[in-house]
Parts: structure tokens; sequence; C-alpha cells
């Protein structure tokens, strides 16, 4: 699944294409992602202009200027890409294909169809269900040691699954919770509990590079992730940890494993991390 730095990366991409552009075309090829469509979903979009395009959590927001935000979440194999004119002929999971008065167009494209696009009111957007119980962003002056420590506080649970909790802080996925644990040196195995104070004050800190790092590097390929104009992003070749079963630690030298938590594979160095 796409996590923050390659929704950011995508949502950038798309920035140039379709902010202050109006929406001359909207195809809408099935009813149904991973929910359905809102009704009139195409015909709502058309003669409509993109105000101002950002990231939430995983989630791409574009304003419109009838006051309204059209929603994506890219879910497990979403891509969206960008063609200079029209799009060659779509393909069987092409299901959105929104042409610009910049003589561009942006196609949704979804095998596995786990992605989903919601149009929300703008005076609603924070109460949607998807949106209100979202925890602060990680790169955002409301996440600091101090918000970190209050929202593990007591927690029970591994810091790796309290991480990517989306309540605790927003858009953090399974390959940069591994990544920012190992920087810090925090076992994904320890209580959430246990990293208040301190530890949360280190973490933070780790969060934001890692994120700051893939971002600049495009995000991470590893199946289905690819920017809005169709290259690849490479910070997978940074990789500390993450895919690295087996490998030697590069701190320490002793071999990377690798342990399942909610059905999740965590990658971490049980000398470096503690």
């Amino acid at each position: 699944m796409p996590e923050l730095p390659e929704v950011e990366t995508v949502c950038r991409g798309l920035e140039a294409p379709l902010v202050g552009r109006r929406l001359t075309k909207v195809s809408q090829r099935r009813d149904k992602l991973r929910w359905s469509l809102p009704k009139n979903f195409a015909a709502r979009l058309e003669g409509r202009t993109v105000q101002r395009l950002y990231r939430r959590a995983k989630f791409i927001l574009a304003e419109l200027d009838d006051d309204w935000v059209w929603m994506t979440h890219l879910g497990m194999s979403g891509r969206m890409f960008i063609h200079d004119g029209l799009a060659p002929k779509p393909g069987k999971h092409d299901h959105v294909l929104l042409e610009t008065d910049g003589g561009h167009t942006v196609v949704f494209q979804d095998h596995r169809r786990f992605g989903m696009m919601d149009l929300v009111a703008k005076k609603d957007l924070d109460n949607h269900r998807l949106l209100r119980s979202l925890g602060p962003e990680p790169l955002g002056n409301k996440f600091n040691g101090v918000a970190l420590s209050d929202a593990l506080r007591g927690r029970r649970t591994p810091i790796k699954s309290a991480l990517l909790d989306q309540k605790t802080v927003a858009g953090l996925g399974n390959i940069y919770v591994c990544e920012a644990l190992f920087d810090t040196g925090i076992s994904p195995r320890r209580l959430a509990a246990s990293v208040a104070g301190r530890r949360a004050d280190r973490l933070v800190p780790a969060i934001r590079d890692v994120l700051t790092k893939a971002i600049a590097k495009g995000g991470s390929t590893l199946r289905d992730y690819v920017q809005a104009s169709g290259e690849l992003g490479y910070f997978q070749h940074e990789f500390s940890v993450y895919g690295r079963e087996g490998e030697p630690c590069i701190r320490c030298k002793k071999p990377i494993k690798r342990l399942v938590q909610a059905g999740r594979s965590t990658f971490y160095c049980s000398k470096c991390q503690r």
C-alpha cells in the first residue's frame, strides 16, 4: 500500500496539471471501487476548477470551486497518471479519467480496486468518517515528543502496532515505521507505554527524517507504486532494515530479523534495537 511519502509524491506531481485547471471531461468507467462512487460523480466533477490540492494522512484532497472536496485514496494498488493531451485507449483497470482545460488527462488506475473516491462538502470534511479520528500529521507542527508521549502513555500494545494506528499519528505505514524504529534503536516489540518520554523525543525527529528523505527520493517502489509522471520511486535502495531479512545489519553486521505483528512483516536488528 502506498504510504505517506508515496501519496505526498503523487499529490505533488498532480499539482501542476490540476491546480487552477477546469475539469472539462470526466469519464467514470465503473460505479464502484472499494465502495460505490457518489451518485452523479462524473457530472458533479465536470466543469469544476481545482483550487487546491493537498494530502491528509494517505488521502489526496482536491478543493473545488463549488466548496466541495474531491477525495481520493490509492488503496493497495491505485495509481494516478498524467498524460499530455488525450490519454490512450483506457485499459481494463483505468477506472476514472479526467481531462483538463490545460490539455492534460489524469487517469486513476487500480488493479485490485481497494482505492476509493468521494465528494465531500468542504464544511463537513473534518467530520468525514475516514478523517475525523486521524491523529496529527507527522510532518506537521502538532506532532512532537509531548504529543506522541500522550498518545502512547498507558498503551500495552507493541510500539510498532501503536505507530501504525492512524489515531496515534496519521499516514505512517509499515516501511517507514520499521526504518524509524531502527534509526532510534527502539525494538518493535517494546511496549508503547515505555516509549513515552525521552524515547518519544528521539522517535519524532527520526520519523520526520525518514519521511522527508523518502519524499525527496520519490517514495519507495516495491510492487505497484509509481509517481504521477510514471517514474519509479528510489528510496527502496536506502532501506536499513525493511525487506532485508537475513542480510547483515548496516551497523553491527548481525542478520536482520523478521517477525509478524498484527499480520504485517516487521524487520529489525535484535542487537541494535532494544
